[in-house]
């Protein structure tokens, strides 16, 4: 895959992934407390121990998408590195996805900190696959707090359409109470 197309790639990826949070109402994430309107069945302990798993897990998929991606030299053919994107894309969604299957059958309304937490786990899969992206391109460049600064805020800011969708707008009655 090229620079610019890899570029494209994470742009968008990026514009849909800052949104989602403000977008879909079931959590993406699972927090090691209670959601308003969620029945866990677990003791806070366990819950802690399962938010912390899940941490983990989610960790541990961002390391395994930038492996899988950033071994493939760019001399790779296209339709092979799209393949090693969509299969890192499927577990990622996967992944995000199994906290609203968790919660398929509760009401649950989630807080503007829940959303900025998963605004935060976003980012940071979107950031492994940009840092497989480069180690896939050519030798990838140490970067400091200063980089991460700059990249969080750009993405905040193109998850702005949703917070105004979410937070600004009005709603028909019932909907987001």
């Amino acid at each position: 895959m090229d620079q610019s197309l890899s570029i494209w790639v994470l742009i968008v990826l990026s514009v849909i992934t800052a949104n989602l949070p403000f977008l879909v109402e079931k959590p993406l994430l699972v927090l090691p407390w209670s959601l308003p309107g969620e029945r866990s069945g677990l003791s806070p302990w366990l819950q802690l121990i399962v938010g912390l798993v899940y941490l983990l897990v989610l960790a541990a998929l961002g390391l395994g998408i930038y492996t899988l991606i950033a071994s493939s030299s760019g001399l790779n053919s296209l339709p092979l590195m799209v393949g090693k994107l969509l299969l890192g894309l499927a577990l990622a969604a996967a992944l995000f996805f199994f906290p609203a299957w968790r919660a398929r059958h509760q009401q649950i309304s989630k807080g503007f900190l829940s959303r900025l937490l998963e605004v935060c786990a976003l980012y940071g899969m979107v950031g492994a696959f940009g840092f497989a992206f480069e180690a896939s391109i050519g030798n990838p460049f140490k970067q400091t707090w200063v980089f991460y600064t700059i990249t969080f805020a750009l993405f905040l800011v193109m998850a702005y359409p949703g917070f105004v969708y979410r937070y600004l707008m009005r709603h028909p009655k019932g909907k987001f109470d």
